[in-house]
């Protein structure tokens, strides 16, 4: 028998597995890290990479090892890297390449390949002292302890318009992160890119470098100007102490909300984003369509301003569904095993992440004991920290 399977193997559920491993805890042979896609992380740094991104938004202490200056450590050792290119502003944000290569570079040191099997998650259920995880590929593993670390990346968020136009006119509109995404250049211009957050602005610089002049930015709001998506101030006891302290978990779930800079960016990609406004490369327009008309040659987005747009692909950059991840399994888990919830679906937990004995969770499951910070990487190393002291 098993003594940890995490199902879940993107930053989440590895940075639990790395925890546990470096912390003697389990040994690898003890491990299961269960997860659809057939690598580690695949799923993070195909959504990275489809978007370009240059650094992570996060401060190079957070990572997927347990020792904080990790990463920093690496990029020493490892010569290929300058400081002044791959660390970038006064938080030392790490480049993307560089955290994917210390990514790697923990999945080989740790053997954690050994330990991951490629499969979806069927049903859970609680045995005479451990718990059965039972896989699509056929598979029944008997555990001691599960940690739940998925997200919300398969729950993929489109308007209403959206939808209807994606069935009448399936090759004209695409979310970014979709696993059917074909590669830009085989796609028709003009493009319109539909959002205002991190994603949006990242593909609406990338796109607007490949095809100038061709790429319209479509967002509802201002530029939402913020450091982090969070306040700093999360990471430590000073806001999260009061939050745990709450014992309605409806307002939890009200200051979670409050506390997201949901749709912000940080300063220099709004100052990026306007050189190529300045520069023709790129229209952005402020406005939210209410309609659609299907044309010879591409699609007219009709907005509630009376403005339109036309471009022959849109790009949706909506981010994803905000309900329960995992639903489709996860749901007759709870309601087999009385697993208490809030009102808003989400696991209540005790201070140790545990949602029934020996069930544990991680990232946006923990978020209501977490805080706002459950479904980043510093939340994923307060998880793991939490696990692993068990």
């Amino acid at each position: 028998m098993l003594q940890w399977i995490i199902i879940g193997g993107g930053i989440q559920g590895l940075t639990v597995a790395t925890f546990l491993l470096k912390k003697n805890k389990t040994t690898i042979n003890k491990l299961r890290i269960i997860d659809p896609n057939p690598k580690p992380l695949e799923n993070w740094k195909r959504c990275t990479s489809t978007i370009s991104m240059p650094y992570l938004r996060s401060p190079s202490v957070h990572h997927l090892d347990k020792e904080p200056f990790s990463l920093q450590a690496f990029s020493k050792k490892e010569h290929k890297y300058q400081p002044n290119t791959d660390f970038y502003g006064r938080y030392k944000r790490p480049s993307l390449q560089m955290f994917n290569d210390h990514c790697d570079h923990l999945i080989n040191d740790l053997d954690i390949q050994q330990a991951y099997v490629p499969s979806k998650v069927r049903h859970v259920e609680k045995g005479d002292g451990y718990w059965k995880v039972y896989l699509e590929n056929g598979e029944v593993l008997r555990t001691e302890k599960v940690v739940i670390a998925i997200g919300i990346s398969d729950q993929l968020h489109l308007p209403e318009w959206a939808s209807n136009l994606k069935k009448e006119r399936t090759n004209s509109l695409f979310h970014v992160f979709d696993k059917e995404l074909p590669p830009f250049e085989e796609m028709d211009g003009p493009f319109v890119v539909v959002g205002g957050g991190i994603t949006a602005t990242h593909l609406a610089i990338k796109l607007a470098n490949m095809f100038p002049g061709k790429v319209t930015m479509l967002k509802r709001h201002p530029f939402r100007v913020h450091d982090f998506d969070s306040n700093p101030e999360w990471l430590g006891p000073k806001m999260r102490q009061p939050f745990v302290k709450m014992k309605d978990y409806e307002n939890r779930r009200k200051a979670i909300k409050s506390a997201r800079h949901k749709g912000s960016i940080p300063s220099e990609l709004r100052n990026k984003i306007n050189h190529l406004v300045r520069t023709k490369k790129l229209t952005i327009k402020n406005g939210v369509v209410n309609n659609f008309l299907i044309q010879r040659n591409g699609v007219q987005l009709l907005l509630e301003n009376g403005e339109t747009i036309t471009g022959s692909s849109i790009i949706m950059a909506t981010g994803f569904e905000q309900g329960l991840p995992g639903r489709e399994w996860l749901e007759p888990v709870i309601k087999q095993e009385n697993l208490p919830c809030a009102k808003c679906g989400y696991p209540i937990v005790n201070h140790m992440l545990e949602w029934a004995p020996n069930l544990y969770v991680s990232g946006a499951l923990a978020e209501l004991e977490v805080g706002p910070i459950a479904r980043n990487i510093s939340g994923a190393r307060v998880a793991a920290n939490i696990i692993s002291s068990i």
